[in-house]
């Protein structure tokens, strides 16, 4: 029964190792995913310690593959310094992620209040050129999160754009996409996004959060499943005289 354990635990640990590597490029691809998501709405979100998950998650990641090639070859040349300093680091990368889904709710609290703080300037800045970034930012959410407006499309009317304008209309990027002919004229208030965009953005910035949080939390379970497998590995190679080697299938003296 003993035998038998301590070969599942090494054939689980290999298998983690693996699953190490697919997990260091996930956790690059959610932090970049973060740090893209964030320049398109930077001008929403004025605290840049909100990317401090982000930057932690893709630090993690790197080293997540360097872990698995430790454990890897560790595990199959049964070498009790490698997989000490295997157990190790799992350690130390656990304590961080627990870090990460630490600061990612830290920081998901505080994105209301960033938003709401930070919106109404943004939207005052608005000059509807393609060549200033506050323009370009307001028109991009607009058109990829189906909104208008702060709290709905009326809040252009409080804007220096459109009361320098003088057209009584507001973006084209108000305009809903299968509206043919829209001028953004709040005579048609049925062309335009009826929602406003601050909920929205609130929204999307929590969810990217949320993204960083379970990606930290599902990685760190099974990080802790790979501790667990090498400690026992750990152990009877120190206690049991007759070891089997996973490789050559020979025993340890």
């Amino acid at each position: 029964m003993g035998q038998c354990g301590i070969t599942s635990s090494k054939t689980v640990l290999v298998f983690l190792n693996l699953i190490f590597w697919a997990a260091a490029g996930i956790l690059c691809y959610v932090g970049a995913y973060v740090f893209i998501t964030y320049d398109d709405y930077d001008h929403f979100f004025e605290d840049v310690y909100t990317l401090i998950p982000a930057v932690v998650i893709i630090a993690v990641g790197a080293l997540l593959f360097i872990i698995g090639l430790i454990g890897c070859c560790a595990t199959i040349r049964e070498s009790r310094c490698g997989l000490a300093t295997f157990v190790i680091i799992l350690m130390l990368v656990f304590v961080t992620e627990v870090i990460v889904v630490v600061l990612g709710y830290i920081y998901r609290a505080k994105v209301e209040d960033e938003v709401n703080h930070s919106i109404q300037k943004v939207y005052d800045e608005y000059n509807g050129t393609n060549t200033d970034a506050p323009s370009r930012a307001i028109d991009y959410v607009q058109r990829q999160l189906h909104c208008c407006g702060i709290t709905n499309y009326l809040d252009w009317k409080n804007t220096s754009w459109f009361k320098e304008s003088r057209n009584n209309s507001v973006p084209l990027s108000c305009c809903k996409p299968n509206v043919s002919n829209c001028t953004g004229s709040l005579s048609r208030p049925g062309d335009l996004y009826p929602e406003g965009c601050e909920a929205l953005v609130v929204k999307k910035l929590k969810e990217i959060m949320m993204y960083v949080i379970w990606a930290a939390l599902t990685f760190a379970a099974i990080q802790m499943l790979g501790m667990l497998c090498a400690c026992v590995v750990l152990c009877r190679r120190s206690r049991d005289p007759a070891y089997e080697l996973l490789i050559t299938g020979g025993t340890y003296a």
